[in-house]
């Protein structure tokens, strides 16, 4: 194991923290882009709700997970260069998104939407163990909660340059410009990132070097066998679930029921949910490390509070017609909204052993985008096709207003998480 010294001397630590969020954000911008442009493309290819639900989601999503936890397995190998694959994933992602805009039909737009799931399930569980490795136990939930950034970073520039090109150039120009510069950014990841593995930065013990990778099946029962582990998937799945089908909904919501173009909405709900998702991304590993080194249980506390202090404001957003006073009102629920990611995954990473960090990464990772990622969006858009008979074009609407209570869902289980966390670290430690 590195020594604390080892972890924190040198500029090539900060330089590798910057350069892995700089991919995060194209991991975001490539992945996110497709809500500002959904309702063009519905109109265009002439979509259903459930059709665009599919495409924003399960159609990536799937392929996503499934890889994830293979390539997660291949990154836990000593042997494996871990910023290499991070490479190599970003080029294909990206060279995908760029395909999305030369699709003529649903089913070549879901196909070019699962290469970008494909190339995109390299990125997080090998970014998340070169960051354990590199930054000690009591800073690591403000470092991946700086990776986790990238999230509304990501997703503020996807929708803000996705919007502003959809007005000016169209939808199939918009993903052809996003895709494009991510080639270049693979090219950085090979020639600058080091695998600290490599480079003595992180030394093993003799034993850790003659373990080799830790079996699967041993992996997998240190993890569940942590009740915490699976109190936190539970949780950060239906985190997921919300976040994402709410996101790519409340999209389609303002241009559909305000009547905003795709570069409005992308601007001032990118601009709104960018920032609040920035600030509570950090905010939450600030009160995670801050407050956790007095009680560890406190690590899930903020996450706990914040799902359910959206619910009145979320509420009030989706009920006015004014829509600058619903973008408004939105801060608070994105903010509270994004103050798990950090404190979730650094709780993960200290419940498992050393040898399993990229593949418990990878685990939480597995059912949060399947479930989150692949059926919020689904499942609301199937949703509002129900509702449309009786609500028309105001079936999102009602949609989100249903969204808005299940935050209890995911508070409560990290609350029960928080109760455990504490026992069950001191006893890892």
């Amino acid at each position: 194991m590195a020594t604390s010294a080892e972890r924190q001397t040198g500029g090539s630590v900060k330089v590798t923290l910057w350069i892995l969020l700089i991919v995060y954000i194209f991991n975001f911008i490539d992945r996110q882009i497709v809500n500002i442009l959904a309702e063009p493309i519905r109109m265009e290819l002439g979509l259903s709700d459930t059709q665009i639900g599919l495409m924003t989601g399960l159609a990536f999503a799937l392929f996503y997970t499934v890889l994830g936890l293979p390539i997660a397995r291949f990154s836990d190998r000593s042997t494996t260069n871990r910023p290499w694959l991070i490479g190599g994933a970003l080029a294909i992602w990206s060279a995908m998104t760029a395909l999305c805009g030369l699709a003529q039909n649903f089913a070549q737009l879901l196909l070019a939407r699962i290469g970008v799931g494909v190339g995109e399930a390299g990125c997080t569980p090998p970014a998340h163990s070169l960051i354990a490795d590199l930054v000690e136990p009591s800073k690591r939930a403000s470092a991946l909660a700086f990776y986790a950034l990238g999230i509304p970073v990501g997703t503020l520039l996807g929708m803000f340059i996705g919007g502003l090109l959809a007005d000016a150039v169209g939808w199939r120009n918009a993903f052809l410009i996003v895709g494009l510069p991510g080639l270049i950014l693979a090219v950085i990841v090979f020639t600058t990132l080091k695998d600290p593995r490599r480079t003595g930065l992180v030394k093993q013990t003799a034993a850790q070097a003659s373990a080799g990778q830790m079996p699967l099946k041993d992996a997998l029962r240190a993890m569940f066998s942590s009740r915490a582990f699976v109190l936190l998937v539970i949780a950060g799945s239906a985190a997921a679930f919300l976040g994402y089908g709410k996101i790519t909904w409340i999209t389609i919501f303002f241009q559909r029921t305000h009547g905003l173009t795709p570069g409005e909405t992308g601007f001032w709900f990118g601009v709104v949910n960018g920032g609040a998702g920035i600030a509570g991304t950090m905010l939450g590993g600030y009160i995670a490390d801050r407050y956790g080194a007095k009680n560890r249980r406190h690590v899930l506390t903020a996450p706990a509070l914040g799902m359910v202090l959206t619910i009145p404001f979320a509420l009030w957003a989706f009920m006015t017609d004014n829509w600058f006073l619903a973008l408004f009102l939105l801060i608070i629920p994105t903010l509270c909204n994004s103050l798990y990611y950090g404190p979730t995954y650094s709780s993960v990473q200290g419940l498992v052993p050393l040898r399993a960090r990229a593949i418990a990464a990878a685990v939480l990772l597995f059912f949060q985008n399947l479930i989150g990622l692949g059926l919020g969006p689904l499942f609301f858009g199937m949703l509002s096709d129900l509702l449309q008979p009786t609500y028309g074009e105001e079936s999102v609407r009602y949609v989100l207003y249903g969204a808005t209570f299940l935050g209890l869902v995911p508070a409560f289980f990290f609350w029960r998480c928080s109760l455990r966390l504490d026992e069950e670290l001191d006893r890892k430690d």
